[in-house]
């Protein structure tokens, strides 16, 4: 009756969403985020911007039969917080943004995932230290636990180490694309391959090539010390940045299990920075992702999470 990817709450299921609601939004204003009701539908536009420009594939089109613009139907309320953040909050230094309500996707994000999700997240704009990501990191674990999530694993990575490298190749969009599906795939033989043919640097493939063993516990980060070429300031920073969350992580209260991928990229189009994502066992994909985004050139810096309640109950009642 419904169409894929879409599904309705009964009663008692209903009931269990609005009390998970009501705790997060709860718990995000005890901690001094400011609640959005962005609308479901923009212009197609401003909706696809900044860090929006990614989602066009997911988003639904239609034409405004009063003004005859294009509109979209959100695919992703993070893009809107952006928007919002900066117009109407452009005298405020530091904005916390959260936000809950369903967005419409054209495909799921993932095998078995929802094309209807009702999504929730915390968003700090304007401030750019490392302290603001740590902060959206444990928002994100709180966010966990109050939906009865307590066995979850952290899959943590950083942007900057690969862009760094790329900037040092001077490659066009399509090679650079080129070698982010080859780190993903960790596919040493095409990385050989496409070194060869691009006449790539010795160092620098090296490096690319190193990214891809680079993953498993934070010993991980150490061996990157020893591999990388810390030379590079970009690198260095973004290996401290990863050690210090790494040392964060392990002094909560409730630590979880930590996972090191240096070649895990989610995100790299628009994220800039530290990219962290939530795992359960035995569900095969990420049921919460955030990190950092600066945005559009002149942009305030950005940082948040996102993960859909729907995925959350279900999870925590297992």
């Amino acid at each position: 009756m419904l169409p894929d990817g879409v599904e309705e709450a009964l009663p008692n299921t209903a009931w269990r969403v609005e009390a998970l609601r009501r705790a997060l939004l709860d718990h995000y204003r005890s901690q001094s985020y400011e609640l959005i009701l962005p609308p479901l539908i923009e212009h197609l536009d401003t909706l696809l911007s900044g860090a929006g420009r990614d989602l066009e594939d997911q988003t639904f089109k239609l034409t405004d039969p009063v003004g005859g613009r294009l509109l979209g139907l959100r695919a992703d309320m993070t893009p809107q917080a952006a928007r919002i953040a900066a117009r109407h909050f452009s005298d405020v230094p530091v904005v916390r943004l959260c936000y809950l309500g369903t967005v419409l996707r054209a495909s799921p994000d993932s095998l078995g995932g929802s094309r209807a999700p009702r999504q929730v997240g915390c968003e700090v704009f304007g401030d750019a230290s490392l302290d603001a990501d740590l902060e959206i990191l444990r928002l994100m674990l709180d966010t966990l636990r109050l939906a009865g999530i307590d066995d979850a694993h952290v899959d943590l990575g950083h942007v900057g180490i690969f862009r760094a490298l790329a900037a040092r190749l001077q490659l066009d969009a399509d090679d650079e694309s080129a070698v982010f599906d080859i780190l993903q795939r960790k596919s040493q033989p095409d990385l050989r391959e496409f070194a060869a043919a691009r006449s790539l640097p010795a160092a620098v493939a090296r490096n690319l090539s190193a990214l891809m063993d680079l993953n498993g516990d934070v010993s991980v980060l150490q061996r990157a010390r020893q591999t990388l070429d810390t030379v590079d300031p970009a690198i260095a920073d973004a290996l401290s940045s990863l050690e210090q969350a790494a040392a964060h992580l392990a002094a909560l209260p409730h630590a979880a299990p930590l996972h090191i991928d240096l070649a895990e990229l989610r995100g790299y189009r628009y994220q800039s920075g530290l990219v962290f994502a939530a795992f359960v066992p035995g569900h095969g994909r990420e049921v919460a992702r955030g990190g950092r985004f600066d945005g559009e050139r002149g942009a305030r810096p950005a940082t948040g999470f996102s993960a859909d309640v729907n995925e959350l109950l279900r999870l925590g009642q297992r």
